[in-house]
């Protein structure tokens, strides 16, 4: 004798699937957000984000009308509306990459602005330090750049030379 589900156990079973409307419109504002994301990327890394054409059309129509404030808005509901029917984890997924590389590259560009700071503070002990670290770089070099940096700073003259010296470090170090 086969037992048939009972009514009342199926209708609460579905109600618990369904999302309310303050989830819906959750959603919805999450996906309009990450579609303010995509607008705001540059060409090279939207290029890098899996989406269709379509998708891709809307955010392109959306970066040319960006200061027509109506329309923009009306441009990122559609977005919104476009990604809710899509699987958006790659995007995001994609995203949060983008996102990594770039405080990857900050936090490179911060190492070698607090290195290019100490050479110019601490002078010749600084240099032998980096020397050690870096072998690769010209001791002549490296003290030439940083005592005209350290003049110039005593002088308050623009920081030409301590730009070089960061030019110097990064091209040697990361390059």
């Amino acid at each position: 004798m086969a037992v048939s589900p009972d009514k009342n156990e199926f209708e609460v079973e579905q109600e618990d699937t369904q999302l309310s409307k303050t989830q819906i419109k959750n959603q919805m504002n999450d996906l309009q957000k990450l579609g303010v994301s995509l607008v705001d990327l540059s060409p090279t890394a939207l290029a890098k984000i899996p989406m269709d054409q379509e998708l891709l059309d809307a955010v392109m129509l959306a970066r040319r009308i960006l200061r027509k404030k109506e329309g923009y808005r009306r441009q990122l509901q559609l977005i919104g509306k476009l990604m809710r029917h899509r699987d958006v984890t790659p995007i995001e997924q994609a995203l949060l990459q983008i996102q990594a590389s770039h405080q990857k590259t900050n936090q490179k560009f911060h190492k070698l602005e607090i290195l290019r700071d100490n050479l110019i503070a601490q002078g010749d002990s600084a240099i032998e330090e980096v020397l050690v670290e870096h072998p690769i770089l010209e001791r002549q070099k490296l003290r030439q750049l940083v005592r005209q940096a350290a003049k110039q700073q005593a002088d308050n003259k623009p920081p030409k030379a301590a730009r070089e010296l960061f030019k110097y470090l990064k091209s040697s170090i990361d390059g």
